[in-house]
């Protein structure tokens, strides 16, 4: 048996980062043969991560690689199973490090991205090191990579705590323009981090969700002015409708039919209806688009200039520069949404490892 010295186990601990016992054990294992002693270290990496295969991972970081000429971006999830390994060095350096090889191999699956070669193995290789060194399940749930068109540009932006990630795509009638609206774009991204739409235009609803929300909101309104007439305090106005979807040619010819009849009950001179009649027809159709505001990026007041939807902030920013620029994509990651998290009982795990 050959003699595990304390500069063989430092020295092993250095080419694997794995802890200083578990570095003695593989030493001790392969009669002090570094080599094997490696591979002995990895192996054990794989079968602690099969042992961790039934464990929800729902915390974790999102990392984000955008390309210099803003040609391209990708977004990519890292889930963990606690907040705290989420906060560790190793865990947020495995994150960049996936983000940034994402990118560059320009794959599309996680099966693909594993299969792909990192520094002297595969990637799957490397994963799975960082994930024995790190010691708990870690996964890559999904990533995904925006490449711009000819005259496009993407950008995105991660919020400060990791949890939150956008990428925009954006067409522009010339490449002047989308370098000259890239930092918009990552301001776009910023405001969809903040306001949640979950599509990017009203146009992109189902119509049976549309209808079936309507109603509710209507009830709902209708039951919140009960409060608020028992209260004695302004009523909120019940909508006919909740999106531009619903606005249709007749509804809108409606709507102004019953503006005109109202200015004249009101006794006020046809000759300046002209000028009463469009800001009238803005505040029904912002009344009646409730929906889009929430939910449609595009349709959203801006969070930088709440007077200007984001569609028409950026015509204005594109204008300035002599262009024109159109979003034709987003994607939002929130870590961990859509996982089921795992609820533990946690004297009963301490009295199941003690029994």
């Amino acid at each position: 048996m050959a003699e595990i010295t304390a500069a063989m186990v430092k020295d092993l601990r250095s080419a694997t980062d794995a802890p200083m016992m578990d570095c003695k054990k593989a030493l001790t294992e392969c009669d002090g043969d570094m080599e094997k002693a490696k591979e002995f270290l990895r192996d054990r990496g794989m079968a602690q991560t099969a042992k961790k295969a039934d464990r929800v991972a729902a915390e974790g970081l999102l990392g984000l690689k955008v390309a210099e000429t803003f040609a391209s971006a990708s977004l990519v999830e890292i889930n963990s199973e606690t907040d705290f390994v989420a906060k560790n060095d190793g865990f947020i350096n495995l994150v960049g490090n996936t983000a940034a090889h994402v990118f560059t191999t320009g794959v599309s699956t996680v099966e693909e991205l594993n299969e792909t070669s990192y520094e002297t193995g595969t990637f799957s290789e490397y994963f799975t090191a960082q994930v024995a060194r790190i010691g708990e399940k870690i996964v890559t749930r999904r990533f995904v990579t925006l490449n711009a068109g000819e005259n496009g540009c993407v950008n995105g932006y991660v919020h400060s705590n990791g949890r939150v990630g956008v990428l925009v795509a954006v067409n522009c009638d010339s490449k002047k323009t989308a370098e000259a609206i890239a930092p918009m774009i990552k301001n776009i991204a910023m405001h969809a981090a903040a306001m949640k739409p979950t599509t990017l235009s009203y146009k992109d609803f189902d119509p049976k969700f549309v209808e079936e929300e309507t109603i509710g909101r209507i009830e709902a309104i209708k039951t919140e002015n009960e409060e608020l007439g028992r209260l004695k305090k302004p009523l909120k106005n019940v909508p006919q409708y909740i999106s531009m979807m619903q606005l249709t040619p007749e509804v809108m010819a409606a709507a102004e039919e019953a503006i005109k009849a109202k200015l004249l009950a009101d006794g006020k001179p046809e000759k300046i209806w002209a000028n009463i009649i469009p800001g009238q027809l803005a505040r029904f159709v912002a009344d009646n688009t409730t929906l889009d505001k929430e939910l449609a990026l595009l349709d959203q007041n801006y969070v930088m200039d709440d007077s200007l939807t984001v569609a028409q902030a950026l015509t204005k920013e594109a204008a300035a520069h002599g262009g024109t620029a159109e979003i034709v994509e987003f994607v939002k990651y929130e870590v961990g949404e859509g996982i089921e998290k795992q609820v533990n009982d946690f004297a009963a795990e301490v009295a199941a490892q003690m029994s």
